[in-house]
């Protein structure tokens, strides 16, 4: 099987590669953390000029039209230099919400303003009780003469901070763990009655608590079917975990080729540590695992290419694979690099942490083991 690119793919990839090494190096991003926001407005803006913020979307919504590769293309490259900046929040969640289950008149509303940088979103799903149950929606929309009334809690909203809209679930019908009954709605952020709680993340980014106390919302702010946001919802977290994953995979590769550089270069015993041969076979075990990695990122990525029916099957079973190979690719880089391993001075802490944090963003690797394995009994059975 032919896993090369194409030119367009390959031009890509080597814009993606110039502009990460002249704008995210470690220094530069400790410098954009520190910036209103927790990223580098400037930034945003090179990547709407750049057309990065186009890439998922059809032409018929303002789009380039590209496809799983050319996310997984860029994602990865986001991964090696750890950009802070809200592309998953904005492009793929709540842009991916619009595209699928968006109006003609929401699309026309919001996509130019989304694609041109103008326009920041995020998606609030997640609730204290829900775990990574999507259809575990407690928060409450209650119809209104004008539109609804919006009750509940929302947690964990990556991006929350700077979001000027959200996009939120919400119950209209049914009970807290019902499949249907759940319904997604656009909030603006300034609404009379939301309130938001933000703080940092372990990996440098920010989120936010939001609670909704009566937040009033017209009926042109329903995005998609009463009562049928799962359906929209499920396609879109899938893909959020693809970018994820290739995220991973290009914060892996810096961590065991960062480990094999430092290895030549320090010396004990007159020798250097790359020559011991207990550390060459940790070294190679790294290397194996990260290929593994990146075997299954091309076949689940070939798998949403061609809108196969077992895709969420091989998307958890990669989100199980990234979730292991991060956390032993992680670890083996902090010891093998000593105590500097710990420090922040070093990259290998900060790449440790974004890790840590992507193993747990939509279900983590013991969620989606249980979820794999529902999948093939279906398929089974079937």
């Amino acid at each position: 099987m032919d896993f090369s690119f194409t030119e367009e793919q390959s031009m890509l990839e080597d814009s993606l590669v110039k502009y990460i090494q002249a704008q995210y190096t470690l220094d530069d991003r400790k410098k954009y953390v520190t910036l209103p926001g927790g990223f580098k407005r400037e930034n945003w803006r090179d990547f709407a000029e750049m057309g990065w913020l186009m890439l998922p979307f059809s032409e018929e919504d303002g789009g380039i039209g590209a496809g799983p590769v050319e996310l997984m293309i860029l994602m990865e490259a986001f991964g090696k230099g750890l950009v802070l900046e809200p592309y998953l929040a904005t492009i793929i969640l709540a842009g991916g919400l619009i595209k699928r289950g968006g109006t003609p008149a929401q699309k026309e509303t919001l996509l130019p303003e989304l694609l041109e940088g103008r326009l920041i979103m995020a998606f609030a799903y997640a609730e204290k009780q829900s775990r990574f149950n999507l259809c575990d929606v407690s928060t409450r929309a209650e119809p209104t003469p004008d539109g609804y009334r919006i009750t509940g809690q929302k947690i964990v909203v990556v991006h929350g901070n700077i979001a000027d809209k959200f996009i939120l679930s919400a119950r209209t019908s049914g009970e807290t763990r019902d499949r249907e009954g759940t319904s997604l709605f656009m909030v603006d952020a300034d609404a009379p009655g939301l309130q938001r709680h933000n703080y940092p993340t372990v990996d440098g980014l920010m989120a936010s608590e939001i609670l909704l106390e009566d937040v009033l919302v017209g009926p042109e702010c329903l995005v998609g079917e009463l009562g049928q946001g799962i359906g929209i919802i499920e396609p879109v977290i899938d893909e959020a975990i693809l970018a994820v994953c290739a995220e991973a995979l290009g914060a892996m590769e810096i961590l065991y080729k960062t480990t094999l550089e430092y290895l030549k270069d320090r010396v004990q015993f007159d020798q250097p540590l790359s020559k011991f041969q207990a550390l060459q076979h940790r070294m190679v075990d790294m290397f194996v695992e990260y290929e593994q990695t990146k075997s299954l990122l091309y076949l689940a990525v070939a798998k949403m290419e061609e809108g196969a029916a077992d895709t969420s099957k091989w998307i958890s079973a990669l989100k199980v694979k990234v979730g292991k190979t991060g956390r032993f690719i992680s670890q083996q880089a902090v010891q093998l690099h000593g105590g500097m391993g710990m420090t922040d001075e070093l990259n290998v802490g900060h790449y440790f942490k974004r890790l840590m944090v992507i193993e747990t963003l939509f279900g983590n690797t013991d969620y989606h083991l249980q979820r794999f394995i529902a999948c093939d009994r279906k398929g089974t059975n079937e």
